[in-house]
């Protein structure tokens, strides 16, 4: 079987660790289609644009190898990977249900996905709804979880700094807080985490190469979300060698809120 991608999708959301573990856990985000020119996809898409949401079915293009057992973002051992929805798949195929927000020749803007910018897309399928609601559909092994979120809010300072980074073109930390200090935050074992006072209450989280200050009131379930620094030191931000092309933007941020 041989399986060509009929477009391919366009994201700010660059790595696994930006977007969402589903599409209707992302906020509002935006991200668009764009079909393959030159094979009669125009045709294809005609009466779509009466349809509110649609299916995205897309190559997991992160995920060379697959795993027999994984660990889900939200659980508490690991399962088989038939149980769940991980990218980890003999064949890498993912399915997302996407609102669809306009069509524009062979471009189809969308809201609320989980999808990484570059990935393959293999098919679209209109969402029906009365064909894909099981209003007495079980969820096996979710139903051990505790499915309450922690509440993140962000502190003043922590906003003016995801602010000023968002308005640079550093747009994705925000969304990477949302969604992983929203369950399971103290997770060592999931996260890039690290204690940094001698109790329980105050961390540092990382992303790439910032690092993000937060508060954890346990009782409460509620994270404080305090500032946000540079994970580089003084003599790596003025060596020359810079792997991730954002030492300039690290010096800028230093700058302006040192």
């Amino acid at each position: 079987m041989t399986i060509e991608p009929i477009g391919y999708f366009e994201a700010r959301q660059q790595y696994p660790y930006d977007t969402a573990r589903q599409g209707a856990l992302a906020g509002e985000n935006h991200g668009v289609v764009t079909l393959v020119p030159g094979c009669n996809y125009e045709q294809a898409l005609q009466d779509l644009d009466g349809f509110s949401h649609i299916w995205l079915l897309y190559q997991f293009h992160h995920n060379p190898h697959w795993k027999p057992l994984t660990m889900p973002p939200r659980g508490k051992r690991k399962v088989g990977v038939f149980a769940s929805r991980a990218p980890y798949r003999p064949n890498p195929i993912g399915m997302s249900c996407v609102e669809l927000a306009g069509i524009d020749g062979l471009r189809l803007e969308v809201r609320y996905h989980d999808l990484l910018d570059g990935t393959p897309i293999l098919d679209i399928k209109p969402f029906l709804p009365y064909a894909a609601s099981a209003p007495h559909s079980t969820c096996a092994w979710l139903a051990e979880l505790d499915d309450s979120p922690w509440r993140i809010a962000f502190e003043s300072a922590a906003e003016q700094q995801l602010a000023w980074l968002e308005s640079r073109g550093a747009g994705c930390i925000r969304g990477f807080l949302l969604q992983q200090l929203a369950e399971q935050p103290l997770n060592g074992k999931k996260k890039r985490l690290r204690l940094l006072d001698g109790g329980s209450a105050t961390w540092e989280i990382a992303y790439r190469t910032w690092r993000v200050r937060f508060a954890a009131r346990s009782e409460e379930r509620a994270i404080d979300i305090q500032r946000v620094y540079s994970g580089y030191n003084d003599r790596e931000l003025h060596d020359s060698a810079d792997p991730y092309g954002d030492k300039a933007l690290h010096r800028a941020f230093q700058t302006e809120f040192s």
